[in-house]
């Protein structure tokens, strides 16, 4: 996927929270500078800042481009800095609209998400201008658990209307279960798993439903989830099945038991090791 360049960073204020399910969580972030990410594609990585607890303001750290890292900050203003996929924006109403999957108030982005006041200050990174999410071909596999509903929403939404696609996600509850649109014809498969990061039965649906159907010659696989299910399905596309880089974009979100700051090492060496 295409690096994302022109990156700008705002704060914005919360103006809307919406369940859109029991564990999916809709803000809506309001500011002057929404139009700054008019051409910004929905769906690619981005960043958020929370203001730690007792700070008031979100302060935005700068970025160190040379030693790759960000700048240090002073702990008791220094923000938490998680990766987020926005959902959309509405220019006439300046709104961001970011997705959150609430999975209790420990970690701090949830806990923004379910706690945070209107008003409540919100930081964002972003590029602002347009980049691939997903090469143009004929069938399409999308899977992920919820914290990918994001992206592989907007995936579907944007598929040439003559493509195919395959859904698999997995979320906590049948109350989770969304009803996803698409631009092209696709078939989606929900996998229940009341305790996320355990017993995950995504991997073997995946690998079974390719071992047992006839996959297109022009194909693309956008895999995002938790730490081992994507090793183990990476490992199965890239190595077992020898489908191309540019056929297999694969991405850990989080590793159960780590926050994502903790986690981030793990994740890298995983995805280094085979790309």
């Amino acid at each position: 996927m295409a690096k994302k360049s022109n990156i700008q960073r705002k704060v914005f204020t919360l103006k809307n929270r919406e369940y859109i399910t029991p564990h999916f969580i809709r803000l809506t972030l309001g500011g002057n500078d929404v139009s700054d990410y008019k051409y910004t594609t929905v769906g690619v990585n981005n960043k958020i800042f929370i203001a730690p607890e007792g700070c008031d303001h979100v302060y935005l750290p700068e970025f160190d481009m040379e030693k790759m890292a960000w700048t240090p900050m002073d702990e008791s203003i220094k923000p938490y800095i998680r990766t987020y996929t926005h959902r959309g924006l509405d220019l006439e109403k300046n709104e961001l609209y970011i997705d959150f999957v609430a999975h209790g108030d420990e970690g701090p982005a949830s806990n923004f998400a379910i706690n945070a006041k209107i008003g409540d200050e919100l930081g964002v990174a972003m590029g602002c201008d347009p980049s691939e999410l997903f090469p143009e071909v004929e069938w399409y596999y999308l899977i992920g658990d919820a914290t990918a509903i994001p992206v592989l929403s907007s995936i579907l939404e944007n598929i040439p209307s003559t493509s195919k696609a395959k859904v698999i996600i997995e979320v906590e509850t049948v109350e989770d279960v969304q009803n996803l649109k698409s631009a092209g014809s696709f078939d989606i498969e929900w996998v229940i798993n009341p305790t996320p990061g355990n017993n995950s039965e995504v991997a073997g649906k995946v690998i079974d439903f390719v071992e047992n159907n006839v996959i297109p010659d022009t194909k693309f696989v956008y895999l995002a989830a938790e730490f081992s299910t994507v090793k183990e399905l990476r490992n199965y596309f890239r190595k077992e099945k020898q489908w191309t880089k540019d056929e297999v974009y694969a991405y850990s979100y989080w590793k159960f038991g780590k926050a994502e700051s903790a986690s981030e090492a793990d994740r890298r060496a995983e995805k280094a090791s085979i790309e």
